[in-house]
């Protein structure tokens, strides 16, 4: 299971607001575009639910085959001290849980793997192994994680942290479309991570994002691990036309991101 390095940290942010701040009438025109598509893939196959950690911003995510029979989920970036509640809810919802998977080493909030492990024991805990946390399964850019007939597929997206990872949902008939991306603390709405701590770098940062996830297609939904403008999803498209940091080329943003 995720050992106890993941230490919380308060007050701390994965995005620095003030760099990327947005006016009044911008907000505004935001709130419309966020309104104007679906939060979710539609599939007859997926069950899908954002779940949300007030005190540190944090969205957690379950994805189930709800075609399947045993109904195999997993959860994405649990926090602990909403374990009890998301725990309740794959219950109640007749799911498995197989696996609790991190995009990376969370520096705001304590994960909630371990927890989890401790009263489901069967449940694998996930995270990329340069991350340096402890897990049953490390994974790489390129692999996929199953559950069911669904897969998601990973994507190393380091930049904020050494490890982080963006997990996609498959590219095929069979599964979710438009397709879904979890960017962590890589990619936020209109913003992105810090780069100032756990071995982060703007222009890694800027690759990764750029080179692993503006290349899925523009209808991609985008969920980031925070936000705190009360926004829950993007796409692709949009954060390439409107992220007043991505817009810019890689040498002011590196400027930007090292101030």
């Amino acid at each position: 299971m995720l050992k106890s390095q993941f230490i919380k940290f308060t007050p701390f942010f994965p995005y620095k607001p003030s760099f990327s701040s947005l006016s009044i009438s911008t907000t505004i025109k935001l709130k419309s575009q966020m309104a104007s598509y679906s939060t979710s893939s539609s599939s007859s196959k997926l069950l899908f639910r954002q779940l949300f950690e007030k005190e540190s911003s944090t969205y957690t995510y379950l994805l189930a085959d709800a075609s399947h029979a045993e109904k195999p989920a997993v959860l994405i970036d649990p926090v602990d001290r909403t374990v009890d509640r998301d725990l309740s809810l794959i219950q109640e919802l007749g799911l498995k849980l197989v696996y609790a998977m991190n995009t990376h080493v969370h520096a705001d909030h304590v994960t909630g793997t371990g927890l989890i492990k401790s009263k489901v024991p069967d449940v694998k805990s996930v995270i990329s192994k340069a991350s340096g946390a402890t897990a049953d399964l490390y994974v790489e850019q390129g692999d996929k994680i199953r559950f069911g007939d669904l897969f998601l597929e990973v994507r190393a997206t380091p930049g904020h942290t050494l490890g982080c990872l963006t997990y996609v949902t498959g590219d095929g008939p069979d599964q979710p479309q438009p397709r879904m991306a979890f960017t962590g603390d890589t990619l936020l709405i209109r913003g992105c991570g810090r780069t100032d701590f756990q071995g982060g770098s703007a222009e890694k940062l800027y690759k990764s994002i750029h080179s692993q996830i503006f290349t899925l297609p523009k209808d991609t939904l985008l969920y980031p691990a925070h936000d705190y403008k009360g926004f829950s999803v993007s796409t692709v498209g949009e954060e390439m036309q409107y992220n007043p940091r991505l817009t810019k080329d890689e040498v002011m943003f590196d400027y930007i991101h090292n101030l």
